[in-house]
């Protein structure tokens, strides 16, 4: 075999190889922290992403590369433009990886051990003000099925700040339309009990009586939001309806999938709600988390300051 034949089988090894740890690793996540179906697929992206670029310029792989080859994948990355804080992401991922290969006795070595993270700010949330949320939340038509049910999880959406996984997530049984409640299955399978509000619970009663059952048209459907397929909303098909409302309400600034909940923990604290509280209807596992919340407020309050104060 040519030394360019060589290459090219030890290349197909290592893929072969990479993509075995990778599903092996992913499996160990599930069953030792129970993290979400989109949170396993990121991590996967992310090995499989060092795993190509291995292949690709060096012809090694995962459970070959060395220290030095580490860093010239992650210096690749920031010199094709990628922002630190995917960078990071994916330091992390690697590290998590290894440090796992190491007490499975695959690696003897952790290649990462002395890589150093970067250091990173920590970006303010980008929100909604209270008068853009409620020009969004009118946006739909809700003289039609799809308007209806659009209005009924925008409501929710902002009532409750669940993560747009955990709305589409929803079924029927979920929901304490009597006590005002829905209960939420979070990260790593965690419950917790949100109130809904009056709003949220008067659309969500309009949209169990009179579009539901349109857009389901007897069809099965077992989650909360359907479609007209009888299938559930997915979290992209949402968005992109976010987005075509917010476009509706003349919002010209950029909706990601988090905004509203962003806007839920917001209002709250703007208001004056007890940071903890926040946390437990977040569903944050740590305080640390919620406290960015803090500075949002402190925003709020020197652009005001600003605005009104004769020495502003």
């Amino acid at each position: 075999m040519t030394s360019d034949g060589a290459q090219a089988a030890d290349s197909a090894g290592a893929d072969t190889v990479d993509t075995a740890m990778i599903e092996r690793f992913a499996d160990a996540l599930w069953m030792e922290r129970g993290l979400s179906r989109n949170t396993l697929q990121s991590y996967q992206s992310d090995l499989r992403h060092c795993a190509a670029w291995l292949r690709d310029r060096l012809g090694s792989g995962l459970m070959t590369v060395r220290r030095d080859q580490l860093l010239g994948y992650l210096s690749a990355s920031v010199q094709a433009g990628v922002r630190p804080r995917t960078s990071a992401r994916r330091l992390s991922t690697l590290r998590q990886f290894y440090q796992w290969a190491c007490r499975e006795q695959l690696l003897d070595d952790d290649p990462t051990a002395q890589i150093e993270s970067p250091r990173l700010g920590r970006p303010l949330p980008k929100s909604l003000s209270e008068t853009q949320v409620e020009a969004l939340l009118a946006a739909p038509d809700t003289g039609t099925a799809e308007g209806l049910r659009d209005r009924a999880m925008l409501e929710v959406l902002y009532a409750t700040g669940l993560r747009v996984s955990e709305l589409v997530g929803l079924v029927p049984d979920q929901l304490g339309l009597a006590q005002g409640l829905v209960r939420v299955v979070g990260k790593g399978g965690k419950e917790r009990l949100v109130p809904l509000g009056d709003d949220a619970l008067d659309w969500l009663r309009r949209y169990l009586a009179d579009a539901r059952p349109t857009l389901l048209d007897g069809q099965p459907g077992d989650q909360l939001f359907a479609t007209r397929r009888g299938a559930g909303m997915t979290r992209q098909a949402f968005w992109y309806r976010v987005k075509k409302h917010a476009a509706a309400a003349g919002i010209a600034s950029d909706l990601s999938p988090h905004t509203l909940r962003h806007a839920f923990a917001t209002h709250l604290v703007n208001h004056g709600a007890d940071l903890r509280v926040v946390q437990l209807l977040l569903g944050h596992s740590s305080l640390s988390t919620t406290q960015i919340y803090t500075h949002v407020a402190r925003e709020r309050l020197q652009a005001l300051h600003a605005r009104h104060h004769p020495r502003g």
